[in-house]
């Protein structure tokens, strides 16, 4: 038997978790995005803090509850699939979020027309959305990994 895949030694490719599991993480942090762009939540609240910080949390005690081999590239998976989320969300509430006069670009991209201003504005926003939700995952991903190592340092010496 091969000892890189012998039970006893940890898998270190792959999430670690089923996919639908990453999804539903994915999925915690998608109601602020949709009350943030109706206007139901405001930014510096109390509410909207609730909203930004217990999803990731909940995202690094699963990782260290389920003892994931990986925990930083679960959470990279699951922060792009937060990103692509954040992106979707802020698409589909573009119009509302923007109560119907969504941002242009200025000086010489001024006299652009009006689908140039939308195809580039919301290009980069989609953009910007992913590559947030990825250094959302990056950063969790990096706080999992090293209270991983902390919680778990004493099983790993103590093995033989």
């Amino acid at each position: 038997m091969n000892p890189a895949h012998s039970p006893a030694s940890p898998r270190r490719s792959g999430p670690g978790l089923p996919f639908p599991v990453l999804v539903a993480l994915a999925l915690l942090a998608a109601p602020r995005v949709v009350l943030h762009d109706l206007g139901v939540i405001r930014e510096g609240t109390l509410v909207n803090a609730l909203f930004v910080f217990v999803p990731p949390l909940v995202w690094i005690a699963v990782v260290l509850w389920r003892r994931v081999p990986n925990p930083f590239g679960t959470l990279l998976t699951v922060g792009v699939l937060y990103g692509v989320f954040l992106m979707l969300g802020h698409q589909i509430l573009w119009t509302t979020a923007w109560e119907g006069d969504p941002p242009t670009l200025g000086g010489n991209l001024s006299e652009l027309p009006p689908v140039a201003h939308a195809l580039i504005t919301r290009g980069f926003a989609a953009l910007s959305s992913v590559v947030t939700g990825t250094l959302v995952g990056a950063v969790c991903g990096l706080l999992a990994w090293a209270a991983d190592r902390v919680l778990h340092r004493a099983e790993r010496t103590a093995a033989p």
